[in-house]
């Protein structure tokens, strides 16, 4: 199955602070907020929706295209994804911006304060799409340049391709209008509780209204699990896919992307959204395990065997 991956291709600036953002911010003068986190160090780690949705399909054995901006000094980046076996086709470089930068501080409770440079991000993607494709297609529209996230969609309705709307950390950046037309049609609309809120409020829909526009409403909970809620004749149904417990959680960053890969990998494979979250759930656990969006290794047979012991069943 062809499979894209639209959204944005990053370097995460990953620092650690040892204590809590709480402890140092006084709510009666939010108003002249002035603090400074003094970290414990810092790690760079390849990142980017795209390019950690993209990392974990492979991992599962997909060869996803995806589609994207990268600046001046992504050669280092471009040679890990060929490395994978991925297609840099759709990927423009912006020769005088850098690559996208995202400057992400978690503290103990696994709060996160992020700092975001769009750099070649400003820039839309422009990818040529092939005049007709001959076998199955599934997209994916995560955090990105704006007007991608708009015009893609669009094109995918047009085209007959089901895509996951999943606008991320790019909610503020959208009208509740161009929202509300991504939502549109879509397979699915992905998002955690919060961003879901964010996205009613913005466009002013319930999540009754919202599952009138879109397939399903996936939402993830972090450590709860996700809810897969689908409308039909008989009124509203929802499933709980519980986490898979991890040992020992070090960075929740990416964790979300890779949920995002074993929802689409699950749905390559003719499986329900919430069969295909319960893979998500297995590879978003391996990434909570590894600091970076990245760093975490598996295999597709690893993976059935983590479905085997955590849901009972295999791929």
């Amino acid at each position: 199955m062809q499979l894209y991956v639209s959204g944005s291709l990053a370097l995460d600036r990953i620092m650690n602070f040892p204590g809590k953002f709480a402890d140092h911010i006084l709510p009666d003068k939010i108003h002249i907020l002035n603090v400074c986190f003094l970290v414990d160090g810092m790690s760079e780690y390849f990142g980017g929706t795209a390019g950690n949705i993209a990392y974990n399909l492979a991992l599962l054995g997909e060869k996803p295209l995806i589609l994207g901006c990268a600046g001046k000094d992504f050669a280092a980046y471009g040679q890990r994804l060929d490395g994978l076996g991925l297609s840099s086709a759709g990927i423009r470089t912006v020769d005088d911006q850098f690559t996208a930068g995202a400057y992400i501080t978690t503290d103990e409770s696994d709060n996160q304060i992020t700092g975001f440079n769009p750099g070649a991000m400003r820039e839309r993607c422009g990818y040529r799409f092939p005049a007709r494709h001959d076998d199955g297609v599934l997209a994916i529209v995560s955090p990105g340049n704006v007007q991608d996230m708009v015009e893609l969609p669009e094109y995918f309705k047009q085209a007959g391709i089901p895509y996951i709307f999943d606008p991320g950390q790019q909610i503020t950046s959208l009208s509740g209008e161009q929202m509300t037309r991504a939502i549109t049609g879509s397979l699915a609309l992905c998002t955690n509780d919060y961003e879901l809120e964010m996205v009613m409020k913005a466009t002013g829909l319930t999540r009754a209204e919202l599952l009138k526009r879109t397939g399903a409403l996936v939402t993830t909970l972090g450590e709860h699990g996700s809810i897969i809620a689908q409308g039909g004749p008989d009124g509203q149904t929802e499933v709980r896919v519980p986490a898979v417990k991890v040992q020992k959680a070090l960075d929740p960053t990416g964790a979300g992307d890779a949920f995002r890969a074993g929802l689409m990998k699950g749905l390559c494979l003719g499986q329900t959204l919430a069969a295909a979250a319960a893979l998500g759930s297995v590879c978003a656990a391996w990434c909570v395990e590894k600091k970076g969006t990245q760093e975490h290794h598996f295999t597709l047979d690893m993976a059935d065997a983590q479905l085997r012991a955590h849901f009972g069943r295999s791929l």
